[in-house]
């Protein structure tokens, strides 16, 4: 496998915790991003070999953001089908982009609609992948960085079409990289927090949606991320007080500390404690979706 670069090793001395991370986008998103988190995050190619005993996170290819070690989503789907082989069209949900609101909760959508590519990637469902890629070209047109994504888009389709699993993968990487490109070109990188924190949030929906169907410790494990919630509570913190006004950023600023008690202390993620982080995760997604 992949080992971290020296940078991540640094890091993963200084701060422990973050070794442990999820991951998704949902999906950086990844993802699991969370797993996604989807979206401060690149795909690479799956582990292979035999299932390990158990997970060493901090082996994953990764990330460092702000001094945050964030594994790479693709990696820690392989980790979950060696857990127990899930079952993606259970977690796949098809995404509502209709009424759109605000530029914050677009961002938000947007991140969860690109953690929702990669679960319809594991699902291996071309026509979600398609029907994903086109909603993402709205969203980003809805925020004005559509020109960044067009090409990634038309890729997502042809390689749907092909069933070309890994050129997916990486242009819904490329696209979330892309979009918050722009968006940092126009002197928007706060909204592209945002873009991060929704695919995380779906990111982690879906995984502890596969950790509750086959409970296991080292699956529960995952979901030990204090550094990643951490890094969103600061950047939500320092949003300009326009964007922190938004009724759906400040529902989730309220629900991230109550998240991290859930996943604090290490070892102690009960099953209890996974079905519960699942249902405030899900409340937050839906939320998004509906602009509450």
């Amino acid at each position: 496998m992949t080992t971290l670069s020296s940078t991540a090793r640094s890091v993963l001395r200084k701060k422990s915790s973050a070794s442990r991370f999820l991951r998704a986008f949902p999906w950086k998103t990844a993802a699991l991003l969370s797993l996604f988190g989807s979206a401060l995050l690149s795909p690479l190619g799956r582990a292979q070999g035999d299932p390990p005993r158990t997970i060493d996170v901090g082996s994953l290819p990764a990330t460092v953001v702000d001094e945050v070690v964030i594994p790479v989503p693709t990696e820690v789907f392989g980790v979950l089908d060696k857990l127990g082989s899930p079952n993606w069209h259970e977690v796949l949900r098809p995404v509502k982009i209709e009424n759109l609101g605000k530029r914050p909760q677009v961002a938000l959508l947007l991140g969860v609609t690109i953690a929702e590519g990669f679960i319809a990637v594991e699902a291996q469902e071309p026509e979600e992948v398609k029907k994903i890629g086109r909603q993402v070209l709205t969203l980003s047109k809805a925020i004005g960085v559509q020109k960044s994504v067009i090409s990634r888009t038309q890729s997502i389709i042809e390689a749907a079409d092909k069933k070309d699993w890994k050129t997916i993968r990486l242009e819904f990487d490329g696209a979330s990289k892309d979009v918050k490109q722009a968006m940092i070109e126009l002197e928007d990188a706060q909204l592209a927090q945002l873009v991060s924190l929704g695919g995380w949030l779906r990111g982690t929906e879906a995984l502890t949606q596969v950790v509750t169907k086959n409970y296991t410790k080292d699956g529960a494990e995952l979901l030990h991320q204090p550094a990643i919630i951490d890094f969103f509570e600061r950047k939500l913190d320092e949003l300009n007080p326009r964007l922190k006004s938004s009724p759906i950023v400040k529902k989730i600023a309220r629900q991230l500390p109550e998240l991290r008690k859930l996943i604090e202390p290490a070892g102690s993620i009960t099953p209890q404690k996974v079905e519960k982080i699942h249902t405030m995760t899900a409340e937050l997604v839906k939320a998004i979706s509906s602009q509450e």
